[in-house]
């Protein structure tokens, strides 16, 4: 734990506010641990859970440490799920407040991983402590699944730890992601899917030579030009019901040539598509190579790959349990919350194969970003939204 971390004698953690900052005051960057699940384990062990610590490893990996806990030997089984680790901090003399501080100002905390994704956690686990304290007969189960690992490369991360859980008999019936999810308001968003993503990397083979005798060359800018055209020339969908049109940036486009008078022997460029329910990764592929072909035709000499991708889009229909959120953001707020696909990808894509998931967080606008921050009065909401959740979720569980 950081030596900065506040021991747990020193707050109650079912006070969402401090036990964000104590969260916030161990350095988790990815791949570290930091202190921040050894503290989670101390709190949630006091509280009567369960706690178990699994690390996963692979080769060319760094080892990472997760975390496990429940309460209950009865179903429903309701798991929440988080990331402790964060991403760097950047250039710490540009933040306005130290990144590890945790300090309150006019009723903002700041450090990193405030809202990505400590803040959420932390009012999550609060709610929790809470209704367990006010009931401790109630029915059912709740778990936490969290990982230090989704920051980095989620290969020892969430999607281990699933397995290792399944493996041991654990199944869950329903589950809440605490990223952050919402643009400005705490009544603003529930994200019930995402899209998924797909890297592909082209590269253009030309001749080399000089600029002044372009008949002894080929230049491979003038073919890359026309393949990404074809990439571009038409949409990939025009999207769903639940879900944007699929779309495609282009990321990198590079020569590597210093200089003015050669005409290179070699473009290349890097491509990222965000996807919906009308692909998968292999239709997707298959409709790019396609494009690709017909635009090269006979005369652009051209190699494509695609990166190994285990983000595919998915969706949590609208249902009982998301229904069950959006009535405790709306009982709490005053607003009905939309219901999103939008943004970048999560673990909420490795626990959809187990259980339902819906994502429900504090505002994430300045997340990984200098001076990252949340409203004190968001977590104390969050909470609250929370532990009625859990109220309600266990008064009737729901059958599906």
């Amino acid at each position: 734990m950081s030596p900065n971390a506040p021991t747990l004698l020193d707050f109650d953690p079912a006070d969402p506010i401090a036990l964000t900052q104590a969260l916030i005051r161990c350095p988790s960057v990815t791949p570290m641990e930091g202190g921040a699940l050894a503290l989670l384990a101390a709190v949630l062990s006091a509280e009567g859970f369960n706690v178990e610590r699994p690390i996963f490893s692979e080769p060319g990996m760094p080892d990472i440490e997760n975390l496990y806990a429940r309460i209950g030997n009865e179903g429903p089984v309701l798991v929440i799920a988080g990331h402790t680790d964060v991403v760097p901090p950047g250039d710490v003399v540009a933040w306005t407040r130290d990144p590890f501080a945790a300090e309150i100002v006019d009723g903002v905390l700041y450090g990193r991983g405030a809202c990505d994704m400590k803040g959420g956690l932390a009012a999550m686990v609060a709610a929790a402590i809470r209704y367990r304290r006010e009931n401790p007969d109630a029915p059912g189960s709740i778990a936490f699944l969290v990982t230090g690992d989704e920051e980095g490369p989620a290969v020892n991360g969430t999607v281990k730890l699933l397995t290792w859980a399944d493996q041991r008999g654990e199944r869950f019936d329903h589950c809440l992601l605490g990223e952050p999810t919402n643009p400005a308001t705490m009544s603003d968003m529930i994200k019930i899917g995402r899209r998924g993503s797909l890297t592909g990397k082209l590269t253009v083979q030309g001749v080399q030579g000089h600029v002044g005798y372009p008949h002894l060359a080929q230049n491979p800018i003038r073919g890359m030009v026309r393949l990404l055209a074809g990439l571009e020339a038409t949409p990939l969908d025009a999207g769903t019901e639940h879900f944007d049109p699929s779309n495609l940036e282009v990321t990198t486009l590079d020569v590597g040539n210093p200089a003015t008078n050669v005409i290179p022997s070699q473009a290349r460029a890097v491509f990222n598509v965000r996807f919906n329910d009308l692909w998968t990764p292999e239709t997707l592929a298959a409709e790019i190579e396609r494009r690709l072909r017909e635009a090269a035709g006979n005369t652009v000499r051209y190699e494509i790959t695609f990166e190994p991708t285990n983000a595919v889009a998915f969706l949590t229909q609208p249902g009982p349990f998301v229904a069950l959120v959006a009535d405790a953001v709306e009982a709490e707020t005053g607003k009905r919350p939309a219901l999103s696909t939008t943004g970048g990808t999560s673990d909420a894509r490795f626990i959809k194969n187990y259980c339902p998931v819906v994502e429900y967080g504090v505002v994430g606008q300045t997340m990984h970003q200098i001076d990252e921050r949340v409203a004190t009065a968001d977590l104390k909401t969050l909470e609250r939204i929370t532990r009625r959740l859990l109220t309600t979720y266990f008064a009737t569980p729901l059958q599906s």
